[in-house]
């Protein structure tokens, strides 16, 4: 008899993430056997960061939900290769993240690394986001995930996808009834973004920083991400882990011969 699918759940937001509960229920939907590896404190913009200059923690939460003093990544690596290394994952979830992750917003996430790192690790991954209107940042509805995300994340397991290759889901900033269908698109990109640096100066009278991005408002292409978010759509990109541009490359042997 097969065992059943053994879901982790990760994310980037924290071990207190209310995200983490809606991506906890959406793996209950799918098995029982669902276990909780997190971050103790916010990794937003952790990328596929690894600790590598400073012991792990590890803490306990309860029988099956544990906290990790380290990244998203590191989180996945703790749960695979340390806690369940005896009956590995069948299925990693990261998220659901606090606001979306698309577009360039791919390259700087923490719940894209989580759902990446199983996915470099031979495990089926999604990672899971939630958008939300930037001006009620505090007031976020979570509605559309937690509807829709069961049967969703259902159907793309039950279709299956190749190794190499993780799913990068995002649920609209709209309530579950307002969303308008699922659609499988390309990574777009933001047309109007800018870097900030913000200083500021502690009561010592010493610098500090705050690097943020500010976003306006465009029209991003339909058939992107972006484009789909945007008309109150799920979107769903598959990404692939090996980041070689195969056209360039065949330019690159053409111009650089047999040498």
């Amino acid at each position: 008899m097969s065992k059943p699918l053994r879901i982790l759940v990760t994310n980037d937001d924290g071990i207190h993430s209310p995200g983490l509960v809606v991506a906890e229920t959406i793996a209950r939907s799918l098995s029982d056997d669902v276990w909780v590896v997190a971050p103790e404190n916010e990794q937003s913009g952790a990328s596929h960061s690894l600790t590598l200059a400073a012991p792990l923690r590890l803490r306990q939460v309860d029988e099956r939900h544990y906290a990790v003093s380290g990244t998203p990544t590191d989180c996945v690596m703790m749960g695979c290769l340390h806690l369940l290394k005896d009956h590995t994952p069948g299925l990693i979830l990261s998220g659901v993240n606090w606001g979306s992750n698309v577009g360039d917003d791919v390259t700087y996430s923490g719940t894209i690394a989580g759902a990446m790192e199983g996915c470099a690790l031979g495990i089926p991954s999604i990672a899971l986001s939630q958008a939300y209107d930037e001006e009620d940042r505090r007031n976020i509805d979570w509605s559309a995930g937690e509807t829709h995300g069961p049967d969703l994340v259902r159907r793309l397991v039950e279709a299956g996808w190749p190794e190499g290759v993780l799913l990068n889901v995002n649920f609209p900033g709209c309530a579950a009834g307002e969303v308008r269908g699922v659609a499988a698109v390309p990574q777009g990109t933001y047309d109007l973004q800018s870097t900030e640096i913000i200083q500021r100066t502690d009561v010592r009278q010493r610098a500090y920083y705050w690097i943020g991005l500010r976003r306006r408002k465009g029209a991003p292409a339909e058939d992107s991400d972006l484009g789909a978010i945007h008309a109150g759509k799920i979107s769903v990109t598959p990404l692939h882990l090996n980041l070689t541009e195969m056209a360039v490359m065949e330019k690159m042997k053409a111009a650089l011969g047999d040498s």
